[in-house]
């Protein structure tokens, strides 16, 4: 089923848009390479925190047995409700991506949910679910980032919050599915 891979990375990639759309508002020259380089750092960065978590969290299925879909709603509770919580947020941070340290720590920090999700479903135990959503995460996270930049100037940060908002409503859905199914 490739609805669920897509619905998560849509989730997933949503602060990625975020930070992409807010911090191109300030590069005054934007560039289409530019903007792929960037796109293709966070993805590399987004889909290997997923790959991570997925790893992680087959340790932690042989750990936790039965408890796994428990644990797995939890991680994936505090993914959604952290991305609700911050587009309601008045704190707002603007960076420039013009670096590769700051591409680096930006690609970190919005790929943390990937880890958590990463491990969530791979404790489900289901086999053949980790390509689909590592490809579907990689390409909508660099159409995302790539989006982002590209329309940020003409955008503005307008819809950063309504992004983290969709992302961490889904989640949510998706984390209440993943208990009671």
């Amino acid at each position: 089923m490739i609805l669920e891979p897509v619905l998560l990375s849509l989730a997933l990639c949503a602060d990625c848009f975020a930070v992409s759309l807010c911090c191109s508002v300030t590069i005054k020259e934007i560039k289409w390479k530019n903007a792929c380089v960037i796109a293709l750092a966070f993805a590399i960065i987004q889909s290997g925190m997923l790959a991570v978590g997925w790893g992680l969290g087959d340790i932690l299925l042989g750990v936790v047995g039965k408890a796994a879909n428990i644990i797995a709603f939890a991680l994936l509770l505090y993914v959604s409700l952290s991305l609700i919580f911050e587009a309601f947020s008045k704190k707002v941070e603007m960076r420039e991506l013009n670096s590769v340290k700051k591409v680096l720590i930006a690609g970190i920090a919005t790929s943390i949910d990937a880890a958590a999700v990463g491990a969530a479903k791979s404790m489900e135990n289901v086999s053949g679910e980790f390509l689909p959503l590592f490809i579907t995460l990689f390409i909508l996270t660099a159409l995302s980032v790539c989006l982002g930049i590209l329309g940020g100037s003409a955008l503005g940060g307008k819809y950063g919050k309504t992004a983290k908002l969709f992302g961490g409503l889904v989640l949510l859905l998706i984390a209440f599915w993943k208990l009671f199914r």
